[in-house]
């Protein structure tokens, strides 16, 4: 804690260049935090509980990978 009541910010060190660790434990790599297109081939379950295969935008949550379907659009120009 700080003279003027706020507390510090938590150290972080890096063990190399893709892995962060905070002393809270709450910084993720920048890939975590990102939705990227994925192939699954077993299907998986979707943030809403639906099954999801083929293309699909996938991220982690800290925990788990999570899943959306992926919906393609026509460019209409």
């Amino acid at each position: 804690m700080r003279s003027d009541g706020r507390s510090r910010a938590p150290e972080m060190t890096a063990k190399n260049d893709n892995n962060f660790e905070m002393s809270n434990g709450t910084a993720r790599p920048a890939w975590a935090r990102l939705w990227h297109l994925w192939i699954v081939i077993i299907p998986r379950r979707s943030i809403t509980g639906r099954l999801v295969f083929g293309k699909v935008w996938r991220r982690h949550d800290g925990r788990r990978w999570i899943y959306k379907k992926f919906i393609e659009y026509a460019n209409d120009e």
